[in-house]
């Protein structure tokens, strides 16, 4: 939108259900086909910018992908109005490029192995045009550099071809063999050169000059720094300061601090491990730096607790600055109680206002300010309760589900079983619930659930949603698949309606179709100037704005100005205060005339 664009006030009210389109997909597998271990995904994390996306394998292997679809054409809107110009839609990403970031290693010391598998990646800053991140495996953390590197193609030199070495290629093989002390041509090995190599008597027949033909852009993965020796128990979690100089690494019982320039030493700030063993009762399961205070930050454990700490109040941080937990209900408690209590993600809202957390049923949303429960509370799989027992048996109910809320914080996610996942609307009188399934089809599996009563989230008053508990094919989850299970996925942080999932060794990207809008989704928009011909309401005297399927493209105002005798600008609430006149208006927006002229003038009557 150009400077001068007002933004049109939105009415109050939760936000329209996103239609969830398939996207793309890398490493989809054919049916029947058996996927290997070392394929797996196990981590998956967008840059801040939503550029970049990175995956980590159980084979140690982190895979980079970049958005291709331009976002920014660099000109301005009324440019584009006068432009025969395609808009792109949906972002794309492609493969960029991999590097294996940890190798299988064994603690002789222990009689430990140690896997390969990328427990976690996080994306740090960019630096004159390279890329940055860190991943860890079970032990150790690497710092790597991604950079686009120049390789230079050389011709014309006065080799032999056919023994040309390095990366030198020669042009023609009419060029004549370098001659020696006895005037006899080069053998083409290239051992036999040696000092006395001089010209002969009469000079060489020619000599050439070599001759930069090309350049080559190469990506290359460098590792710039290993973090280890630090942690006796497995990491599971990293996390980047918003100070762009320091991280956190965190295990079982402990929580480091690293300063990204020092591999050496490290700070131990959290520290649950007590004097005897005997004693633990919880384990650290996640930790996060809070985005915006480098000072915060919060892990959680297998109790089911949230620790928010200041590391401004001592070197070593034993106590907490707020404790979140749910009071547990009278007579709920079962021998699975605790199991399930444990959270296995959580993530800070984009402004750090909020906390969103995941155990194995449930996905819970946090005020910062408010320790005395979650805001909301949203059953993921609440049909599995009944099947607990089995799913202790084949250790099912120990798997860790990670979250993601989206960058604008209206709606959360969150994983399941079969490859499909949830997705939530946490605004304030959303009743959005919608099961999506990690597939080219993701509204496949989607069961309609009743609506909710809407009910206000205040920022000072505690309320709780619950989420609509879909009952999935089979009330009792007997068609669900266990061993198909969706962990890891992300939110894309400037593309609010991209998602990006892990289904076994193929990633999916889904998001909400763009190409259909509707009624409130126009009032909210920016403010944008119609070039429409006034009689055009008198048309189709009883239909109404939303009956009338909206048209994709705005004719270009040069063919505007060029057919209509006179030209009005209206801005979309006007378009709303004429519906009570129960006359229509043709409204457009950018985008090419060629193929939506016809169209245009059949509806007008032409």
């Amino acid at each position: 939108m150009d400077g001068g664009d007002e933004e049109v006030t939105a009415p109050a009210g939760p936000p329209q259900p996103l239609d969830w389109k398939f996207s793309q997909v890398f490493g989809e597998r054919i049916a029947g086909e058996e996927v290997q271990e070392v394929d797996i995904i196990s981590a998956i994390e967008f840059d801040k910018t939503g550029d970049h996306l990175a995956t980590g394998d159980r084979g140690g292997r982190v895979v980079l992908f970049e958005r291709t679809d331009a976002k920014d054409h660099g000109v301005s809107r009324r440019d584009l109005e006068r432009m025969d110009y395609p808009i792109s839609r949906h972002p794309e990403f492609r493969y960029k490029t991999e590097f294996q970031s940890h190798e299988p290693e064994f603690d002789y010391l222990k009689s430990l192995e140690i896997e390969e598998k990328i427990n976690k990646i996080r994306w740090c800053q960019t630096a004159n045009s390279a890329l940055f991140l860190l991943s860890t495996n079970d032990k150790t953390i690497k710092f790597w550099k991604v950079q686009e590197k120049k390789v230079k193609k050389i011709s014309d030199m006065n080799l032999d071809p056919s023994k040309a070495v390095g990366n030198g290629s020669v042009a023609s093989s009419s060029i004549p063999k370098p001659c020696l002390v006895n005037g006899s041509s080069f053998d083409g090995s290239y051992n036999n050169l040696s000092n006395d190599f001089v010209f002969p008597p009469r000079g060489l027949p020619s000599l050439r000059l070599p001759v930069v033909t090309s350049q080559e852009t190469n990506l290359v993965a460098r590792c710039r720094r290993v973090y280890g020796h630090a942690h006796d128990y497995h990491i599971n979690s990293i996390s980047n300061n918003s100070d762009g100089e320091t991280f956190i690494s965190a295990d079982d019982l402990r929580i480091n601090l690293w300063n990204l320039e020092i591999s050496s030493q490290s700070f131990n700030i959290v520290d649950v491990k007590p004097a005897n063993m005997e004693d633990l009762t919880e384990v650290i399961t996640s930790a996060e730096f809070h985005p915006t205070h480098c000072n915060m930050l919060a892990y959680s454990s297998s109790k089911g607790l949230i620790r928010l700490i200041d590391l401004r109040q001592s070197a070593l941080c034993d106590s907490h600055t707020k404790l979140f937990e749910e009071p547990e209900a009278p007579g709920s408690r079962s021998f699975f109680t605790e199991i399930i209590a444990s959270i296995s993600d959580i993530k800070f809202s984009k402004d750090g206002r909020y906390i969103l957390s995941r155990d194995y049923m449930t996905l819970k949303l946090w005020d910062i300010n408010m320790d005395t429960g979650p805001v909301a509370t949203f059953q993921v799989h609440e049909y599995l309760r009944p099947k607990l027992c089995d799913l202790y048996e084949n250790d099912s109910i120990f798997d860790k589900f990670e979250c993601c809320p989206s960058g604008d914080g209206l709606r959360v996610a969150t994983g399941s079983y079969s490859n499909l996942f949830r997705v939530f609307g946490c605004a304030p009188g959303s009743t959005e619930s919608t099961t999506l399934e990690a597939n080219k089809n993701p509204m496949r599996r989607q069961v309609q659930t009743p609506s909710r009563p809407s009910r206000p989230l205040s920022s000072i008053t505690r309320v709780v949603r619950r989420g609509s508990e879909t009952p999935g094919v089979d009330a009792n989850g007997s068609s669900y698949d266990f061993t198909t299970k969706l962990l890891h996925l992300a939110w894309n942080p400037v593309e609010k309606n991209l998602i990006a999932c892990a289904a076994a060794n193929s990633l999916y990207i889904e998001l909400k179709d763009k190409t259909s809008l509707t009624h409130s989704q126009c009032i909210r928009s920016t403010r944008c100037s119609l070039e429409i011909m006034e009689w055009l309401s008198q048309i189709h005297e009883d239909a109404n704005l939303s009956s009338f399927p909206i048209v994709r493209s705005l004719i270009l105002s040069r063919v505007i100005m060029g057919l209509w005798k006179r030209k009005v600008t209206i801005n979309f609430q006007e378009i709303c205060d004429h519906r009570p006149k129960s006359k229509e208006l043709v409204w457009m927006e950018i985008g090419k005339l060629s193929s939506w002229r016809l169209g245009f003038f059949n509806l007008l009557g032409e």
